[in-house]
């Protein structure tokens, strides 16, 4: 790769590679928003086998993803600290049963007796009689202006900027997509696509204008103490865009372009970090007019997003990269030199110039060995250094 500034601080490092610039090395992320950490039953393995003793604090409740020890962050070289809002004071969620809760858009979510780990999507919002524009009208939507949520935002991201050179990066509420599938379970939501388009455009638009609240706000709370802001929602399959082009034209890009415009507008000195998984290349060209500046998991099992180099090439200019070492083969049943192999093909495909955020796809997850996750740092270490 080509030389890179000697002795950077962890923002200036994070800072050169989102602006398309070598740093000393390549940035590490790990733990900095809730899809980019790793599952608590990891977690809890990962920390016997570095000896630390910490409590194993919930970031994500659905996914039961942990916050990172800052011991652990330390040793692992991060470069990035997260930003999270708060719980709301006027909600706390309802449990069901012993092994299901519903959350404040009125979601269910479940696991199973023989799972400690992460819940998976029970329902909401299914049936006919509910896919009507009266039953949005009656529904009980969260609080944006809900203060606990932004209570201390402020001062935690000051203290962050004055007493740290770490990175800070914000988990906003920039999303939409998600909820509304959530929110109408899967097989009715897309159905609507075609058969009940006047529901889905109000039901979009109005999970848009609660969750575009949150976001501004927070943005507005934090004004001048980001480097990161993330969004996100998941549009793309194993193999393939779950939506076509001219759905994503109709349904999303609009409410995208309204969103980031405002988050630049709310933070303009933070870039915006988009999330979502799967085979999305094809919206690539769309999320950069729109305002994107950054892309994570960069999911490579998935189709298209393997060619790490391809990516670069064609979307370098105007994108960064963050994440990309594979947690569906190589981290979970990888040897150590497989997994040092990966490291060091996907710097040496989005590296270069800089342009590149190193993390695994999305949260380690439960049967990922702790020896892999440490290795994957290491190999980060060994490769990443700008010569």
């Amino acid at each position: 790769m080509s030389s890179g500034r000697a002795g950077m601080t962890p923002r200036e490092r994070l800072r050169a590679a989102m602006d398309h610039k070598a740093p000393d090395r390549v940035p590490i992320d790990f733990g900095s928003t809730s899809t980019t950490s790793i599952a608590a039953l990891a977690y809890e393995k990962l920390k016997r086998h570095l000896g630390v003793e910490a409590e194993t604090r919930i970031l994500a409740k659905q996914g039961q993803v942990a916050y990172v020890d800052e011991r652990i962050l330390e040793m692992f070289h991060v470069d990035t600290r997260p930003l999270l809002l708060g719980p709301p004071e006027n909600w706390n969620d309802i449990w069901v049963d012993p092994l299901t809760y519903e959350d404040e858009w009125g979601v269910q979510w479940q696991r199973t007796e023989e799972s400690n780990s992460y819940f998976l999507l029970k329902g909401c919002f299914e049936g006919d009689g509910r896919g009507t524009i009266e039953a949005l009208r009656d529904f009980r939507w969260p609080d944006p202006g809900d203060p606990a949520r932004y209570r201390g935002l402020r001062d935690k991201a000051r203290e962050f900027r004055e007493k740290t050179d770490y990175a800070v990066v914000l988990t906003s509420a920039a999303s939409f997509w998600a909820e509304a599938e959530w929110m109408r379970g899967f097989g009715d939501f897309y159905s609507d696509l075609v058969t009940n388009k006047r529901f889905i455009h109000a039901l979009l638009d109005r999970i848009l204008e609660v969750r575009l609240e949150m976001t501004v706000r927070a943005l507005n709370e934090t004004r001048g103490y980001l480097d990161v802001m993330l969004a996100g929602d998941d549009l793309g399959t194993q193999d393939r865009p779950m939506i076509s082009p001219g759905m994503y034209e109709e349904f999303v890009k609009p409410r995208q372009k309204l969103l980031f415009e405002a988050m630049h507008k709310a933070a303009p000195d933070a870039k915006l970090l988009y999330h979502c998984d799967g085979c999305i290349d094809i919206f690539l060209p769309h999320l950069i007019e729109i305002g994107i500046e950054g892309l994570n998991p960069v999911q490579v099992s998935a189709k298209n997003m393997g060619d790490t180099a391809r990516l670069k090439r064609e979307f370098g200019k105007d994108l960064f990269f963050w994440g990309g070492i594979d947690t569906g083969r190589v981290i979970p049943f990888g040897t150590r030199g497989e997994i040092f192999e990966e490291v060091r093909r996907r710097i040496d495909d989005l590296a270069p110039g800089g342009g590149y955020v190193l993390n695994f796809v999305h949260n380690v997850q439960d049967e990922v060995p702790p020896g892999n996750v440490c290795a994957m740092f290491e190999a980060a270490m060994e490769y990443g250094r700008y010569r």
